[in-house]
């Protein structure tokens, strides 16, 4: 399951499973996924930060590791930006800081997430929360 521990997995399925069943007017959260040839090869989910005015995280990000590097995480996130333009100021996301999260970290950084802070320790010893933040610009 790629580089997601046993125990998020079930968290993911169950918060894909709820943006599923809720449909494209799911409240608080949104989803969305890529489809290749029928099958689901990414998705992405994503809601307004409680108590922020503008402020929103994307929560869940995946995508297939064999289609990994073709453009679907790409596609993903700037579809969920083009869709936060003019709602949102800011998205937030936080991922894992293991060597092992480098490409995840960078895939963020080449799409203009920048790295703000960093929690020592906070998914598990050697396991820093590394949070980006990239501002939204309205398309109108």
């Amino acid at each position: 399951m790629g580089l997601f521990r046993p125990d998020e997995i079930p968290v993911a399925l169950e918060v894909f499973d709820e943006a599923v069943r809720a449909g494209p007017r799911a409240e608080p959260y949104s989803a969305l996924g890529a489809d290749v040839d029928g099958r689901l090869t990414g998705w992405i989910c994503w809601g307004p930060t409680p108590c922020t005015l503008g402020t929103y995280d994307l929560y869940w990000m995946a995508v297939d590791p064999a289609l990994q590097g073709t453009g679907i995480g790409t596609a993903l996130v700037l579809e969920m930006e083009r869709r936060l333009a003019g709602v949102a100021r800011l998205i937030i996301v936080e991922t894992a800081g293991r060597p092992d999260y480098a490409g995840t970290r960078g895939f963020y950084e080449a799409r203009g997430y920048r790295a703000t802070a960093t929690i020592p320790g906070f998914y598990g010893p050697g396991d820093d929360q590394v949070v980006y933040v990239k501002e939204v610009r309205s398309n109108r």
